[in-house]
């Protein structure tokens, strides 16, 4: 069977006030960016430098940076549907070392795919006076997908640079986007096409 992905719009340049946005990092973690991890995307590694120049760059502009770890105990039963993964304290439950968090930036332990399950994630997001969220990292149609599903449901401008998102298969990544796009409303774009715009300073 052959499908045609539907088309979506694909916006060149965004512009985002630094104050109001959170860049979301999602389960950027050994056991999934690196060869030998217990759920390894192969895409993964390569969104590693797209993601980190983001990063950095959200970072300057002071935009408020989170990052999603998926945090599994012994016999959680996510288990059954795929195998031992994320064990808390584990090499392959640490962020990969590029995209380490800074002392102060907000690191979610997250039990399910959507970072927004059981934390508090949406509390630190409306303190910190955030209206827009850029969603990136693995997996696009997993932890990715129902991250952003989740903020979008509450009312935050969900925004999906497509080259720092990884997926298992071609077709989970359009699907994804696809839904993003269309169900969200979502602005899709590329990393480059982000910028931070600052009070009194150009956008970065």
């Amino acid at each position: 069977m052959e499908l045609q992905v539907p088309e979506y719009p694909v916006t060149e340049a965004v512009e985002l006030n630094a104050a109001s946005t959170a860049l979301i990092v999602v389960d950027m973690q050994r056991d999934f960016a690196e060869p030998g991890g217990r759920l390894f995307v192969p895409d993964a590694p390569g969104t590693v430098p797209v993601i980190r120049d983001l990063l950095e760059r959200a970072r300057r502009a002071g935009a408020f940076r989170v990052f999603t770890q998926d945090s599994h105990g012994a016999q959680d039963p996510e288990f059954d549907i795929w195998g031992e993964h994320a064990v808390e304290g584990t090499p392959g439950w640490e962020i990969v070392e590029p995209l380490r968090p800074q002392p102060g930036e907000y690191v979610v332990r997250k039990l399910r795919y959507d970072a927004f399950y059981g934390t508090s994630l949406e509390h630190q997001l409306r303190v910190h006076g955030v209206e827009t969220v850029i969603v990136c990292g693995t997996v696009a149609n997993i932890c990715v997908h129902y991250t952003a599903a989740s903020a979008a449901l509450r009312w935050f401008r969900v925004v999906l640079p497509v080259d720092a998102v990884s997926a298992l298969d071609p077709f989970d990544l359009q699907s994804s986007i696809r839904q993003t796009a269309f169900l969200f409303q979502g602005t899709i774009t590329r990393a480059a096409g982000i910028r931070f715009a600052t009070p009194g300073g150009p956008a970065a």
